[in-house]
């Protein structure tokens, strides 16, 4: 059986993501993307985004896995789209740290049993952060979350 390591605090790779939730994927049903949809249902519900850009930092945390804790928040039931069912969100508070700068961040997680399509790989997360000048796919950066809410493991 392979030991796992559990830490709060690791390295990831900046990825491209479906560009859905940003609206850049050109999708016709979300042209300004499915975070411009959802925030206001999010916000009515105690989770205001007005701090982030409204656009996921998709983040590779390859060679480790993540495991779900204790989530800050979890919304169920949001209907954000007539043209979608509705999905159950949870957020995590995270931490990252990039070119000597620290912002406050959430890892932004629909539920796989509740999205209906543009799923993850099971080392990606996704993550709300302010706008971050200067980075691009390919970068890394560490991240760090509070292990009741997420462990990772490897």
């Amino acid at each position: 059986q392979p030991q796992s390591e559990v830490h709060d605090r690791i390295p990831a790779t900046i990825v491209q993501g479906h560009r859905v939730a940003s609206g850049l994927a050109n999708d016709s049903r979300f042209p300004d993307g499915t975070l411009a949809l959802q925030a206001p249902h999010f916000a009515a519900q105690g989770i205001d985004l007005t701090a982030f850009y409204l656009g996921t930092l998709n983040l590779s945390i390859a060679p480790y896995r993540y495991t779900i804790g204790q989530p800050k928040c979890t919304l169920r039931g949001v209907r954000w789209s007539a043209i979608s069912p509705p999905e159950d969100f949870s957020f995590f508070d995270c931490q990252l740290s990039v070119n000597d700068r620290t912002v406050m961040g959430l890892v932004y997680y629909p539920h796989p049993e509740t999205k209906p399509e543009h799923f993850q790989a099971p080392d990606i997360l996704e993550v709300l952060a302010p706008q971050l000048a200067g980075i691009g796919y390919g970068d890394r950066l560490m991240i760090a979350i509070d292990p009741a809410q997420i462990q990772f493991s490897r």
